[in-house]
């Protein structure tokens, strides 16, 4: 929780003396885990107590209440656009303004009416749709029902990832529907990448000085303030990732497999990092040394260059060495690279591919930096170079162990990517570093993203249907520890597929000895290159129709977890075709039955 500051003021006609120390120390232990409107409450509380005769004053400093009222929405899948909505509320208070910040799901938006002032911070979805949290004010603000905004002022924050066809759309949607129903911009809208914290920093800055002489009340003198303890609940975030130690790295596909797919373990320690089953690890990494010289020698660069680079808030001045091995990323190429190599070099083939957007991100995709450059010299600057880079940054894991069971480690299910071009052999930036660049014993930058959009169901006796094929199977495994900790009485079916049974079948064992106990009720499972008709998880859904249908009607829940691309598509394709033919409904019905359980949480997806 941000630390909340409270303002102790003396009334100098009827206190006598401040706050003992004793009394104030109650006062710092009953707030410290007060969010900023309990500190609003309490504050009116304990004003109306003085007025009945009490001694002492107590005002808070977010509870000064101006005229109008900043709301700061988020709309967030993972959990980045609600750390950096946070950021913003944390950045208004500090400036007298009075926020609130509210999960868009918990906001009514019938009453955007009302409203004068608010702040969206939106990620995008998959394929350009909104995070499952803001899937029903998505549809409400751009139906017909959405009402003319005439008096309301904002401003929209969008989250995305340039290498998608539709980079920021929930955002882009947000910002062009307030327009098109009156609403007056306050700043343009801003896309944000995945590097985003500069762009964030200084949209939020820009914001809250715009708004702060509309929203501020100047009448009112603040005492001076007091800082309290936050309540610990961990101190380690995106910007300051534990250093904890590196257990284990086995491989856990076959000597014949086509994937290395490896079983990670990590030790928390006595960090107090916490996690639930569905959140995610984000992992930081160094570029390999070896990729780094490539780099360096197509370049024609000694390594000595020196550039000037933001780190952890502060210009800097590194070698273009240090800065390529631990700041800028070079596994993963945006398509804005192509485009600034093309124009670098002149070349006309990388030209024609900046030209083309779709082109350009599926050459990005299968193209490392050092790829790029090699297809066509061009002679430029240290600088100039690592300006045209994205800063690193940390990978995220589906997490595959319930910490109720496995305690104060973590576990990950890692595949690694591994390809050759040009002769050349090219492994992803962080599964590479984790599969076979880190040691045992040593150290690795993580934190914890939380997920609230990919959670188990409350109740213990509510059944839940799983899909994870490959590296998908990662957050089942942990929702199954999670299960079998909980003595949850709900069922379970696991659908999980791969290219062979006998090199491919993830944590086959486990699998067996749930069914074995019973906790796993029953397991479809889809092998894809073990027979000549090639089968995949859809595939064993459509032959299980009549039971899957079933099993949603008497209130299951359903998973999915995996590649975004194809698999996802192809599941959600199957449960419309599925739900159509069993509830005897239309397309569009079974469209909206989909809907409707994304939109109570029983229909949720972790795909990438």
């Amino acid at each position: 929780m941000p630390q909340e500051q409270l303002a102790l003021q003396q009334n100098s006609n009827t206190v006598p003396s401040s706050l003992d120390a004793g009394q104030l120390g109650l006062l710092q232990q009953a707030t410290s885990n007060y969010s900023s409107l309990q500190l609003a409450w309490a504050s009116g509380y304990l004003a109306a107590k003085s007025e009945q005769g009490q001694s002492t004053q107590i005002s808070v400093a977010s509870a000064v209440a101006p005229a109008k009222t900043l709301t700061i929405l988020y709309a967030s899948q993972t959990g980045n656009a609600k750390g950096v909505a946070s950021q913003v509320e944390q950045s208004a208070t500090a400036a007298g303004i009075s926020a609130k910040l509210v999960n868009i799901s918990d906001f009514k938006a019938k009453s955007l009416k009302n409203e004068t002032h608010i702040l969206i911070v939106a990620s995008t979805n998959g394929e350009g749709e909104p995070p499952d949290d803001a899937i029903e004010f998505h549809e409400f603000l751009l139906g017909k029902k959405a009402p003319k905004l005439p008096n309301l002022n904002y401003s929209v924050l969008a989250l995305g990832d340039s290498s998608y066809e539709f980079f920021c759309q929930t955002g882009k949607d947000f910002d062009e529907r307030l327009q098109a129903l009156g609403a007056k911009q306050v700043l343009p809208r801003v896309d944000c990448d995945v590097d985003y914290d500069s762009d964030t920093e200084s949209w939020t800055l820009s914001v809250v000085e715009t708004l702060k002489e509309a929203l501020t009340q100047t009448d009112v003198t603040l005492a001076p303030v007091i800082d309290l303890p936050v309540a610990a609940s961990s101190q380690y975030s995106k910007k300051n990732p534990l250093a904890a130690e590196f257990l284990l790295s086995q491989k856990i596909t076959g000597r014949d497999s086509a994937k290395d797919v490896r079983h990670i373990e990590i030790d928390l320690g006595e960090s107090g990092l916490t996690y639930q089953a569905g959140d995610a690890l984000g992992v930081y990494f160094d570029n390999d040394s070896k990729l780094v010289a490539e780099l360096l020698t197509a370049l024609s660069f000694t390594g000595e260059e020196e550039v000037s680079l933001k780190i952890n808030g502060e210009q800097q001045n590194i070698t273009i060495s240090a800065a390529l091995t631990s700041q800028l990323e070079i596994t993963q190429t945006a398509p804005a690279f192509i485009e600034f190599w093309a124009n670098q070099s002149g070349d006309e083939k990388l030209l024609a591919i900046a030209a083309d957007k779709n082109e350009a991100r599926e050459f990005s995709g299968n193209h490392q930096v050092v790829d790029i450059i090699t297809l066509a010299k061009a002679e430029v600057t240290a600088q100039t170079f690592a300006d045209a880079l994205r800063k690193i940054t940390p990978r995220l894991y589906s997490i595959a162990s319930a910490q109720a069971e496995v305690e104060e480690e973590v576990h990950l299910t890692v595949g690694l990517v591994n390809y050759e071009k040009n002769g050349q052999q090219r492994f992803g930036g962080a599964s590479h570093y984790l599969a076979n660049r880190v040691e045992e014993g040593q150290q690795v930058r993580v934190f914890v993203e939380h997920n609230d959009n990919f959670r188990l169901p409350s109740d213990n006796d509510t059944p839940v249907i799983m899909i994870g094929p490959g590296t998908g199977v990662a957050p089942f495994r942990a929702f199954m520890q999670q299960r079998e900790v909980s003595e949850a009485t709900g069922d379970n079916w696991m659908f999980f597929g791969d290219q062979t049974f006998t090199q491919d079948f993830l944590y086959q064992v486990e699998w067996q000895n749930y069914l074995k106990s019973g906790l796993l009720t029953r397991m479809d499972v889809a092998f894809s290159r073990d027979q000549a008709e090639k089968v995949y998880v859809q595939d064993r859904l459509k032959e299980q129709a009549e039971d899957v249908f079933a099993w949603l009607e008497r209130g299951a829940h359903l998973y999915i977890c995996g590649d975004a691309n194809r698999m996802a598509k192809d599941v959600h394709q199957t449960l419309i075709d599925i739900i159509s033919e069993q509830g005897k409904l239309t397309s569009e019905q079974a469209e909206q039955y989909l809907k409707d359980l994304r939109s109570n949480k029983r229909y949720q997806k972790d795909v990438y």
